[in-house]
């Protein structure tokens, strides 16, 4: 039996038609009743208001029903990839989104640099968001003071703020280890645990590693230690100009971002100022492309630091900016995003995911605000992330009819 993502790339062809895919990081939210409701039912969002009134739109589950997804896995499914079939650890992802030259041997892991208190406990995952000098500075303390057995390398490498990547290089090395982030503050870091026999030296490998961090890092105020998740191994895919005969072009200002549209074979912008910025380069480049990935972090940090205002404020910009991607005239426009990040949880849910899709082949539906509540009553109803991408290429005519 086929998967939907294998009937589309055999149904695909090229054409003329110009897709855009506005990714919000984290849209998604809950309703705080003391706030008035979700961060997009307060939000003034008048021009995304008016594209849900012109399209059609739903809620999409990234994973599954329940499940609480990565960033890596929303985004797969986002372009039609399946996200339990083409998972792969962050470590690859970061790396990747640094432009890093992972070979076979490597083993990668995202970092962060968190605080921890006397007793070894997480105080901060994040260290304060050390800014991006100071995540430098440290890295090269790491690699200058740190030394692991002379038959493998590593190398640490800053992505941007308290993020990094580790990457230790060598012979019959494994990524079958489990996190040392225990996701939560209040208990101290994991040590690395081997999934299986075989990854047992490489566990003893990041403990070393992890050891002589601590030791380097004791007198930093914020960043005195580091977390890692996500090892991985590099692994092939197919990019979306095989799958889809597309020509897309990635504008994401965060390296993980850079690293999915990287793997998946999307030519990469140059990193931009600000969010205006993003859109601009969208329209300067609209003749050079038929596929736009365009991202947006805000929404997800802002989430993340259980801000519900500074959320409401990024997604009134963006919609002020809205009209700059309308006035394009895409033949497909999407406005989704790649998990929930409600402020009142201050991290990822499960909660299904808005989506807005506006072409002139739609079946306009009612609703007319977009928000969580008003989208249950969308044309696209609940359906699996997976889907989206099949859906856009169908609205861009870019699908061959199948069967006879």
């Amino acid at each position: 039996m086929l998967l939907n993502s294998d009937l589309l790339d055999q149904l695909a062809i090229k054409t003329d038609a110009k897709m855009i895919f506005l990714v919000m990081d984290g849209l998604g939210g809950m309703e705080v009743p003391e706030k008035g409701g979700s961060e997009l039912q307060v939000a003034r969002t008048p021009n995304l208001d008016a594209l849900v009134t012109q399209g059609v739109c739903g809620l999409f589950d990234p994973v599954a029903p329940g499940i609480t997804p990565g960033s890596g896995p929303g985004h797969f499914a986002i372009f039609g990839y399946h996200p339990m079939v083409y998972n792969i650890g962050r470590g690859v992802l970061s790396a990747c989104g640094i432009d890093f030259p992972l070979t076979p041997r490597d083993v990668a892991a995202r970092v962060n640099f968190c605080t921890i208190d006397g007793q070894g406990r997480i105080v901060d995952r994040r260290a304060g968001r050390i800014d991006t000098d100071t995540n430098r500075r440290l890295a090269d303390k790491l690699r200058a003071e740190i030394k692991l057995p002379a038959d493998v390398e590593f190398f640490f490498e800053t992505e941007k703020e308290y993020r990094g990547v580790l990457i230790l290089r060598g012979d019959d090395l494994s990524d079958q280890l489990a996190d040392t982030d225990p996701q939560r503050e209040g208990m101290p870091p994991l040590e690395p645990t081997a999934l299986e026999p075989a990854a047992k030296r490489t566990a003893e490998l990041v403990q070393s590693f992890l050891t002589q961090a601590r030791e380097v890092l004791a007198g930093e105020p914020r960043a005195n230690m580091l977390l890692l998740r996500g090892f991985a191994k590099l692994m092939p895919y197919k990019s979306l100009r095989e799958r889809f005969s597309l020509t897309p072009l990635a504008i994401a200002n965060y390296p993980m971002y850079r690293g999915i549209a990287r793997l998946l074979g999307m030519d990469i912008h140059p990193v931009l100022a600000d969010i205006p910025s993003e859109f601009a380069a969208l329209r300067d480049n609209y003749d050079r492309y038929d596929f736009f990935f365009l991202h947006v972090k805000d929404t997800d940090s802002r989430g993340e630091d259980g801000d519900f205002d500074g959320k409401v404020r990024v997604l009134e910009l963006v919609d002020s900016l809205i009209p700059q991607l309308t006035s394009l005239h895409p033949d497909v426009l999407v406005v989704t995003g790649d998990h929930s990040t409600p402020s009142a949880l201050k991290g990822h849910s499960w909660h299904p995911v808005p989506v807005i899709l506006s072409a002139k082949t739609v079946r306009p539906d009612t609703v007319t605000h977009y928000d969580e509540r008003s989208l249950t009553l969308g044309g696209l109803g609940r359906q699996p992330m997976m889907n989206l991408m099949g859906i856009a290429l169908a609205h861009a005519q870019r699908l061959q009819k199948y069967g006879a």
